[in-house]
């Protein structure tokens, strides 16, 4: 009897284990939830915690919120100029509404990116159109990628409640047939910034050497002024020493300027003078040699 009692009880919580198990579910801080009820939304964006359902009657779906990333295959657009260009990308998308997701693609990721990705494809392809070859490969990769950005957010928003939150191109190549035409006008058009750069150079040189050249005449100028007022203030200190000097004593100044004046005549052997002897050049010489003959 005891033994019947207890496998009863043990079938009882059994039961009431799987009953559990059935009714209570739980959403991870990563997920988000819908209820359904034979296949009709009853519960939408249900929140991560410990949930409740109805066996049989309740389906619960979860879903994925986290960042996802579609990774495409490399795709030949036209630009502007009609030049073909190479281009591998990707793509970085999260759930925002789980109900438009859930009705759009039926919660099949897969679904999902087969519809995201021809989206994008259609995006990159009218951008790349709009610009020439020169500008995408000189402009910067977010300028070029805002506008699809934006254009195709906006669209999985409303038809599949996902959000684009990056395009990104991991690399443009260009076709052989190409890649010389590109590179040769690359290369003439830095030739010809080199060239503007130099002329510029050029003539801001010319006007530094100008104005350094303006600048030395000014200062050789200035400098010969002020050594012309220099040396005509020391000959005028020099005559005046010279003028108070002979004033003291006028016959010594006359003796000494005789002496330096013999000493400038005879200082060359081979120099002839013809002169008189009772010339006013000899006078201290002739008197010199008078005091001689008196001795």
């Amino acid at each position: 009897m005891m033994h019947a009692r207890s496998l009863v009880a043990l079938g009882v919580l059994a039961g009431a284990a799987l009953l559990a198990s059935s009714s209570l579910y739980v959403v991870n801080e990563t997920q988000r939830a819908i209820r359904l009820q034979f296949g009709e939304v009853v519960e939408t964006d249900i929140q991560p915690g410990l949930r409740f359902k109805i066996p049989v009657y309740n389906t619960v779906r979860l879903f994925d919120t986290r960042v996802q990333t579609l990774d495409g295959r490399p795709s030949r657009y036209l630009t502007g100029d009609r030049k073909g260009v190479i281009v591998d990308s990707f793509v970085k998308w999260k759930i925002i509404d789980v109900t438009r997701y859930y009705e759009a693609t039926a919660g099949d990721e897969q679904a999902a990116m087969r519809v995201i990705a021809p989206r994008v494809d259609e995006s990159l392809r009218n951008e790349f159109g709009r610009r020439t070859l020169v500008e995408i490969v000189s402009e910067q990769r977010d300028e070029l990628m805002s506008r699809p950005i934006q254009d195709l957010d906006r669209a999985m928003r409303e038809a599949m409640g996902v959000s684009i939150l990056d395009i990104r191109v991991k690399r443009i190549d260009l076709p052989t047939e190409v890649s010389n035409s590109v590179y040769e006008r690359m290369r003439t058009e830095r030739q010809r910034e080199a060239r503007e750069y130099r002329a510029q150079g050029q003539e801001q040189a010319e006007r530094i050497r100008a104005a350094a050249d303006r600048n030395r005449e000014v200062v050789l100028a200035t400098a010969q002024r002020d050594a012309e007022i220099l040396r005509g203030e020391g000959d005028a200190e020099a005559a005046r020493i010279y003028a108070q000097a002979y004033q003291q004593d006028p016959e010594l100044y006359s003796f000494l300027r005789s002496l330096q004046a013999y000493r400038e005549s005879f200082s060359s052997k081979q120099d002839i003078m013809v002169l008189s002897p009772k010339s006013d050049f000899f006078r201290y010489l002739e008197g010199s040699r008078q005091g001689t003959n008196r001795r």
